[in-house]
């Protein structure tokens, strides 16, 4: 089992933050079978492009530096808060020393794909570095950019609600809503199924990241990242199509239209007209129209949260919604 000894200065410098390496390291983890698989429709678009940029590209020599049971580093730095981008990622990467990336080629990249000859040679060249650089930009820019907004929308959403149910209902409830293996036991955190023994955050709190990508959980243990915990986000499968059949019950179609039958279904949690447009692939015009007729109607309320203005459904909004199910 693994404990975090969390203390009330943990708590209040614990955070959310977003993650487009790590995301980035997850979906080619998958598509190199390493990980929890893609669905279908997901890994048959984006499988040609990952298997010539295999080809073309150093990428097999990101793939050989994330050791099976360990979080990567090097082409995953740490992120800073929610307003992480690639570019912001990118830049670490590309400033890494060849000493601390060799370093870390020593512990991780220890595998099978390591001993390539191809895969050994960068790593023991002296631009390492900008070549694995290099690589993770161009799987950036032709895996997973044209989808990140919607990704990143579903991401937003959840840190949304974990913060509405920190403020409502307490950080045990937050903590243990992450996934039925995590439980707030004697002021800690317990996951019973890691290993790891018992961990103190020391006063510097635990950075929480979402991820469409993750199978279930997973936790950073070691610097230089902060204590760390992934865990999938709400949305995520709804995103992969695994509840299809939920997706526009027949009858709330039929008395609210698609349209407003969708966004119903999508306030699971407060959102904003925006997260609610990259979510859906809406325009954000048509989404707001639809919102305004819905909380005329009196299925929704909205309000304030710092810049944005959050919707909500209305007792009678989750009444209609769980009538259609």
């Amino acid at each position: 089992m693994l404990r975090f000894e969390v203390s009330v200065e943990d708590l209040l410098r614990s955070r959310f933050a977003l993650s487009p390496a790590l995301d980035l390291c997850l979906l080619l983890r998958s598509l190199a079978g390493q990980d929890r698989p893609l669905p279908k429709a997901w890994a048959a678009r984006l499988m040609p492009a990952f298997e010539r940029l295999r080809r073309e590209t150093e990428l097999d020599v990101a793939l050989a530096v994330q050791a099976p049971q360990a979080g990567p580093n090097f082409v995953a730095p740490p992120p800073r808060g929610l307003n992480q981008t690639w570019a912001d990622d990118l830049a670490v990467i590309r400033a890494t020393p060849l000493e601390a990336a060799r370093h870390e080629f020593a512990t991780t990249a220890t595998g099978p794909a390591a001993r390539d000859p191809r895969v050994r040679a960068v790593l023991d060249s002296t631009d390492a570095v900008s070549r694995i650089a290099e690589a993770m930009d161009q799987a950036w820019h032709e895996l997973l950019a044209a989808d990140w907004p919607h990704l990143r929308a579903v991401c937003e959403r959840d840190v949304v609600h974990r913060v509405g149910v920190i403020g409502e209902h307490g950080w045990a409830t937050t903590i243990e809503s992450l996934h039925p293996g995590i439980a707030w036991h004697d002021g800690g955190i317990e996951i019973d199924f890691f290993r790891g023994g018992t961990i103190p955050l020391t006063g510097d709190g635990l950075l929480l990241i979402p991820s469409v990508f993750v199978g279930h959980i997973a936790a950073h243990l070691e610097d230089p990242w902060p204590r760390t915990l992934v865990y999938r986000a709400r949305g995520t499968a709804a995103l992969w199509g695994e509840q299809e059949t939920a997706t526009h019950p027949d009858a709330l179609t039929a008395l609210v239209g698609r349209a407003r039958a969708r966004l119903l279904l999508a306030l699971d949690a407060p959102a904003s007209t925006s997260h609610l447009a990259r979510s859906l692939a809406m325009a954000p015009g048509a989404v707001g129209d639809h919102l305004a007729i819905l909380r005329r109607a009196g299925l929704l309320v909205r309000a304030r949260s710092g810049r944005s203005v959050l919707y909500r459904r209305t007792p009678l909004g989750e009444a209609l919604v769980a009538g259609a199910d």
